[in-house]
């Protein structure tokens, strides 16, 4: 019941701002229509030309995104957020449309192979405008939260959902109407974006470097750090499994277990149900020494479930394999990006994973590639234990390195450990915790030494790792804190000055953060966003009474 109330009041919150809720539920429609329509043309394809087919539909859709979606995002830099998510949207839509009506019409096979790599195209689009509007929209810390809440919501949910409605709609009226109602859907998200125009863009046309360098930069960074460039291609490597699932789901509904078109698209909601059980899973990661291990589990648990249903493929087995294949794929996503974190320099983290989605596609295409080619040569059951032995072989070359790399990774365990033990922090998930520990700064003080004074103004939070300190307000000693205690977050949370003045009592080790982390890490997780307001709240009530 208390979570019911809870996530009904995120809701709230998030409705009641029609800006956010205009951005959230066009949000929801793209990433329907991101998976929904995947579905619907591999299974179009299936129905034309069987598993060569379908790969060669994937394949045409990714190779445009693998060379142009890192341009395509850059562009959120230059122009206003709303603006380009609307008409990312409105192409999104249009493209989309060109396709059902192509299907509908019974157009050659050739004329829809043409249109859809331009609706895959503009799915490059929505999530970096995405991440520029939101702070322009909200007007509050709290509405902040309310949306990273429901966006995430939205962004796990869809692998769950869109491809189960792609299903029904399949059984319905075919490819041709699950990829009409997604148009309409993206339509409308186009149609709610343009009363939200965004913010300006952040730097002027001259300051501006050349897309071309940009891109050129994050390829750089990872050839010249062996980690990194292990990491970046164990993380697009997955993508082999994603793609090659995407048709290996057609085959097997359509050919193998008789459940018909629609199949692929309840297949592909089994993958996504256990990608959400594989999220919960993540929490085992915080402050974890050594997460290799879980890296390689989550691969091998995939693996094997493949090789199972290769074996012994029944309905009931293949929707209950998929979902292991979602939960292995999923600890194993989460588990590389956060070694990845711990291995790329701080400065080049951005460029690093900019590339990396470009690669992600990369991996897709060959997994699509691979299948139809396993199909061919040795049937269905083959491809399946094919695709198993392929990932159990790329765990068994790299182990070595990446138990090395995990050894020497830095992992600010101290840092981790503090924030943990402090109730604003604690709740943060595993990859949010660790990348806080990373921007601390120790700081050390001296007996009688002032921290910070009343009345100036709040550019940073302190956490105390050793030693106490004296909390004064107007002269008069208000409180001691110590090890695990923090201050300062009122200042940064209410965007006041100081209303107290910190001293040393003993020589003190604490570590400071910068406010744009702080916030950001507070307001964008409710459960510690309400420790915040409960902690600012009880201090300010403190003062007042004096």
């Amino acid at each position: 019941m208390a979570r019911a109330k809870t996530t009904a009041a995120v809701f709230g919150i998030a409705f009641r701002n029609r800006s956010l809720l205009r951005l959230e539920l066009a949000y929801s429609a793209f990433c329907g229509a991101e998976w929904g329509v995947w579905v619907s043309l591999v299974v179009y394809a299936y129905a034309r030309g069987g598993a060569t087919a379908s790969g060669a539909i994937a394949v045409v859709q990714l190779v445009p995104s693998v060379l142009l979606a890192p341009f395509i995002g850059a562009l959120t830099d230059r122009r206003r957020a709303g603006r380009v998510l609307a008409v990312g949207y409105l192409l999104q839509a249009l493209a989309i449309g060109a396709v059902a009506l192509a299907i509908a019409l019974h157009a050659p096979t050739a004329v829809v192979f043409c249109l859809a790599p331009l609706a895959y195209l503009t799915i490059a689009v929505p999530r970096p405008a995405q991440a520029a509007l939101l702070p322009w929209v909200v007007r509050s810390p709290t509405e902040l939260t309310a949306a990273n809440v429901v966006s995430g919501w939205v962004g796990s949910g869809s692998a769950l959902i869109a491809p189960a409605a792609t299903g029904v709609l399949i059984a319905l009226g075919g490819p041709a109407l699950s990829t009409g109602v997604f148009a309409v859907l993206c339509l409308g998200g186009a149609l709610a974006m343009l009363p939200l125009p965004g913010p300006l863009p952040a730097t002027d046309a001259q300051d501006r470097q050349p897309l071309f360098k940009q891109v050129g930069e994050a390829i750089r960074t990872v050839s010249r750090a062996p980690a990194v460039r292990l990491l970046v291609a164990l993380l697009a490597a997955q993508y082999v499994l994603v793609g090659a699932l995407d048709i290996l789901a057609a085959v097997l509904a359509i050919s193998v277990l008789g459940l018909g078109q629609s199949g692929t698209g309840y297949l592909n909601a089994a993958f996504g149900a256990g990608a959400v059980i594989g999220a919960s899973v993540t929490v085992l990661l915080v402050a974890r020494r050594r997460i290799a291990p879980l890296l390689a589990f989550g691969i091998v648990v995939a693996a094997l479930a493949l090789a199972v249903l290769g074996i012994w493929p029944t309905v009931v087995g293949a929707f209950l394999l998929f979902a292991v294949v979602g939960l292995g794929r999923t600890l194993f996503d989460v588990t590389g990006r956060i070694l990845l974190q711990r291995a790329a320099p701080p400065r080049t983290l951005a460029q690093v994973f900019a590339l990396l989605e470009s690669l992600m596609n990369v991996g897709l295409c060959i997994g699509v590639v691979l299948v139809p080619i396993l199909v061919a040569v040795s049937g269905v059951r083959l491809a399946l234990l094919g695709t198993a032995a392929l990932f159990l072989a790329l765990v068994a070359a790299t182990w070595t390195k990446l138990r090395a790399l995990d050894a020497s990774a830095d992992v600010p365990q101290v840092q981790i450990q503090l924030l943990a033990s402090i109730p604003m922090f604690a709740p943060l998930p595993a990859p949010a915790l660790e990348g806080l520990a990373r921007a601390l700064v120790p700081v050390t003080a001296e007996a009688g030494e002032v921290i910070m004074s009343e009345g100036e103004p709040g550019d940073r939070y302190f956490a105390i790792a050793d030693g106490e300190v004296l909390v004064s307000h107007a002269g008069r000693e208000v409180a001691r804190l110590k090890r695990g205690d923090g201050f300062g977050e009122i200042a940064l949370l209410d965007e006041v000055p100081r209303t107290a003045t910190v001293v040393a009592a003993s020589r003190t080790q604490l570590y400071s953060l910068e406010k744009d982390p702080f916030v950001f890490a507070v307001t964008g997780h409710p459960a510690a966003e309400r420790a915040a307001g409960e902690l600012t709240t009880r201090r300010l009530e403190e003062l007042a009474s004096l």
